[in-house]
């Protein structure tokens, strides 16, 4: 069985504290919003494993540092792909995909009730707070897609585009999608991707009041309903993502820039 101890203090871009059973995951670089990279991306897909196998864990509770939930805005100039200036290979692909694949099905292969607590601007990688079966945000926050077709110049392809289809309807997320759209808060509240909307120095507090409401039901019950609520999501990101991943392949192999 997996300890604690065992995990929670071994990765650079994520923070983690339990009390009573509540797990907080704070995203983080150098104490500072998370900045995005293929580090973190294997990081939280090998942590999300971790978290996923301790049965100690009862509620999980997933926020940002700072300012921003996850940033930056990606420089279209700069390939995710060729972090520290390598060429584009078949192996490095396979690296990224498969964390990209794993950093979704691993955050909901954990089996209790997670909270997303947005502190402010999404501008990547939103789906992992909008997967949490809570999601909570600051007056501050801002939903987007930077990284893929309108500013990444990339596919879709990584998981997001299933998510954001799912939570806000289809017309709605091939807009935001296309055309760079930028989500604030409130209209993020309005379409229903977040439940609540609280000034940034409340938010917090309100997630563990969530944590310790749900937390005061029984071990089974948490983990069967997480399994029952998730369902439709996985069975979506499980039958297509792969397939979406090697379109973004394809696509990027045609301007490798």
């Amino acid at each position: 069985m997996t300890a604690f101890e065992d995990y929670s203090q071994k990765y650079q871009h994520v923070r983690m504290r339990r009390e009573d059973g509540v797990l907080e995951m704070t995203l983080h670089s150098e104490g500072g919003s998370l900045q995005w990279n293929l580090v973190a991306q294997g990081e939280l897909a090998q942590a999300f494993t971790e978290v996923g196998a301790d049965r100690a864990n009862r509620i999980i509770i997933i926020t940002g540092t700072g300012d921003d939930f996850i940033g930056p805005r990606i420089n279209p100039k700069i390939s995710v792909y060729k972090e520290g200036g390598a060429a584009i290979t078949p192996l490095g692909l396979d690296r990224v995909h498969w964390n990209a694949k794993r950093l979704m099905t691993r955050l909901l292969d954990i089996e209790v009730p997670m909270i997303g607590v947005i502190n402010g601007p999404a501008k990547r990688h939103a789906e992992l707070g909008l997967m949490c079966d809570i999601v909570i945000a600051s007056e501050t926050a801002t939903f987007e897609d930077t990284a893929h077709f309108s500013l990444g110049g990339q596919v879709p392809g990584d998981g997001i585009n299933i998510v954001y289809s799912m939570l806000m309807g289809l017309n709605r997320a091939r807009y935001l999608m296309l055309t760079g759209q930028i989500l604030s808060a409130k209209e993020a509240k309005e379409i229903g991707l977040v439940s609540e909307l609280w000034p940034k120095e409340k938010l917090q507090a309100r997630a563990w009041e969530l944590a310790r409401q749900l937390a005061r039901k029984n071990d089974l019950l948490l983990r069967y309903t997480r399994v029952v609520l998730t369902e439709p999501l996985r069975e979506l990101i499980d039958a297509r993502v792969q397939y979406h991943l090697g379109l973004e392949t394809l696509a990027k192999l045609e301007d490798p820039s």
